[in-house]
């Protein structure tokens, strides 16, 4: 097909809502049932006419620059135009091309993803609003003009990309322990204002996994719990909070993936429920983010029997994504495959068919192949053989400038203010609100003969133990952090990091640090039952000092623990977690987080130790 070139000014004038007003007569009553229909009519109206924009748009595109929308790869580097030698090089080596910029005008890209940390997309505000201005004007001079619709892995809490300089929020299972949906919505609502300033406008959030499964390697901590009506409710609100705030919100990852063992990055995992079983653990957070308008969802590389006998990938399945989910479930918005990369994925089919498979399935955006050139091209082989036809082409591109119409893409400037950015970014009214929430999640699990909150002459403190990195600076770690957080609070701190497997002469080193201190502050971080973690616990309390326990990552660590005197649970280890628990020991405030999933006893997994819904406080 030829292309039509299209100025700027021609795509946004297509793309421009119009805007109708109804007038009626005076003295004339109209019913409750006949003003639903008017509304229902009218929406209708308004979804056809923007629609009919949209469609010009389509049938103006080559066949190429139709495929090209339906991309979201990775790039390196932290500009658009310009970036280090290093990440050109990489950039070359492994895209073909040295500059995003390049990669939008060779394969006509409709969307980016930006990572921190190895892809080196990811620095400070001003600098993320840089690079986004230079993707969009490396879209905007395409043939057809068409702003890129940029994504990001924002969940907060363990997985986060943007550290430096925006507000952290407290991630899914915190807000879950936090069991407020005002809360949720709005750490949504303050992530998706502060993703907007910076022109990014897709949320790879939030989960909508159950996490069944302590043993889940991938999910885990990301989800908001293990029931299901609860992780739904949680869902709904974050879908409602990022949407308000003009941002693509994505529940991911469909149809489940909260009870596996296996992490679907390196294998393929199977999830083994019955259609029964499926329909009341892993499909209501879907089904409530559905109602909740939530504009896209994210498929999840694994098999599901129940769903699909043939054992295909769900991102492969024409059964669960045509099937269940638009079918069965009602979704009308944006279908976006997990990472193309994922072995999970890549087990039976070639890098060529895998994007041609997810399209002939029911997705519509294909996230991260692994060989842009490659998927680009086999997408294209299968158009003109008609494998994919052009009409199943057209419907993809329809539901993805569905959504950047939604967010203003089309109907105004996609380019981003560094004052916009500078008064949103990390406002002092947005970490307030942060603090106050985090502080609502911190679960206190046990508290032996009012061991907590810490006592008036309990000022000098050890703090010692596993010490993760922050998720997005490595140069911060739990331990310290934690001290610097008591000391600012009044006490006298000193810290020693031990790590997640201390040896012997570390522990050592752990006892006698604590000799002298008026209590010991031990961190852990995922305890199995062969963690050395344990005896450095167990090593401490035999000290006599007084011992507080606080796991930093999983809520599972109390069962391979013994009798602690404290415990708490903070649910991951950011600032704004770490600060709330310090806070909540020294009594600066209430705990008042419950348990969001069972804890099992590690001795019978069969038996609970701490049930669902568990959380002490101080007045208990």
């Amino acid at each position: 097909m030829q292309d039509r070139s299209l100025s700027r000014r021609t795509v946004l004038a297509s793309a421009t809502v119009v805007a109708a007003s109804a007038t009626g007569a005076v003295g004339v009553t109209t019913t409750p049932a006949v003003a639903h229909q008017h509304e229902n009519r009218d929406k209708r109206d308004s979804r056809d006419s923007r629609d009919r924009r949209l469609k010009k748009i389509i049938s103006r595109m080559s066949t190429e620059a139709k495929i090209g929308q339906l991309f979201v790869p990775y790039f390196y580097g932290t500009s658009a135009t310009s970036p280090s030698q290093f990440d050109q090089d990489r950039n070359l080596r492994e895209l073909g091309v040295r500059t995003v910029a390049e990669l939008i005008a060779k394969y006509h890209i409709g969307g980016v993803i930006y990572f921190s940390g190895w892809a080196n997309n990811i620095q400070d505000p001003r600098q993320i609003a840089d690079l986004t201005n230079g993707v969009q004007r490396a879209s905007l001079a395409l043939p057809t003009p068409i702003p890129s619709l940029i994504s990001i892995d924002q969940e907060h809490g363990a997985n986060v990309r943007i550290g430096s300089g925006a507000t952290q929020l407290p991630g899914a299972m915190a807000l879950g322990a936090g069991r407020s949906l005002s809360d949720a919505r709005t750490a949504g609502r303050i992530s998706g204002a502060e993703l907007a300033a910076l022109g990014i406008h897709q949320n790879f959030a939030p989960v909508a996994d159950v996490n069944v499964n302590p043993a889940n390697p991938i999910i885990n901590i990301r989800s908001f719990g293990a029931d299901a009506r609860e992780v739904g409710r949680m869902v709904a609100a974050q879908v409602t909070g990022y949407q308000h705030a003009g941002v693509v919100a994505c529940a991911k990852h469909f149809p489940g993936h909260g009870d596996t063992a296996q992490d679907s990055h390196t294998g393929l995992p199977v999830i083994t429920h019955t259609r029964e079983e499926w329909d009341r653990i892993d499909a209501p957070p879907f089904r409530a983010a559905i109602a909740a308008g939530v504009d896209s969802i994210m498929t999840a590389h694994l098999q599901v029997p129940a769903l699909d006998p043939s054992n295909e990938p769900a991102t492969l399945s024409p059964r669960i994504l045509q099937g269940v989910l638009r079918d069965e479930l009602g979704f009308e918005g944006v279908i976006v495959t997990d990472a193309l990369n994922m072995q999970g994925v890549r087990t039976k089919y070639g890098d060529d068919r895998v994007p041609v498979l997810a399209l002939k399935a029911g997705a519509d955006q294909l996230l991260f192949p692994p060989n842009i050139d490659v998927a680009y091209h086999g997408v294209l082989a299968a158009v003109r053989s008609g494998e994919i036809t052009e009409d199943r082409l057209d419907e993809s591109v329809l539901r993805i400038l569905r959504v950047k119409d939604k967010v203003g893409l089309l109907s105004g400037s996609p380019y981003v203010s560094p004052k916009e950015v500078d008064r949103v970014v990390g406002a002092r009214r947005h970490r307030i609100a942060a603090a106050r929430i985090a502080e609502r999640t911190t679960t206190l699990l046990v508290n032996e003969d009012e061991a907590l909150p810490l006592g008036r002459r309990q000022r000098k403190l050890l703090v010692v133990g596993a010490s993760p990195a922050f998720p997005t600076d490595a140069t911060r770690t739990t331990v310290p952090e934690l001290a610097q957080a008591f000391d600012e609070l009044g006490y006298s701190t000193t810290h020693l990091a031990t790590g997640r497997e201390p040896d012997a002469a570390k522990i050592d080193e752990a006892v006698a640090a604590a000799q002298g201190r008026d209590a010991v502050v031990v961190t852990t971080d995922n305890v199995g039952a062969a963690s050395a973690q344990r005896t450095l616990v167990s090593r401490l309390l035999a000290t006599g000092v007084p011992v507080v326990h606080l796991a930093v990552r999983n809520p599972y660590d109390i069962a391979h623990l013994g009798d602690v005197p404290a415990s708490l649970v903070s649910y991951c280890w950011t600032e704004v977690e770490l600060r709330a628990a310090a806070r909540v020991i020294a009594g600066r405030v209430e705990p008042r987080g419950k348990l969001p999933v069972p804890v099992q006893r590690a001795d019978d997994p069969a038996r609970i130790l701490f049930r669902s819904g568990h959380g002490l406080s101080y007045d208990d």
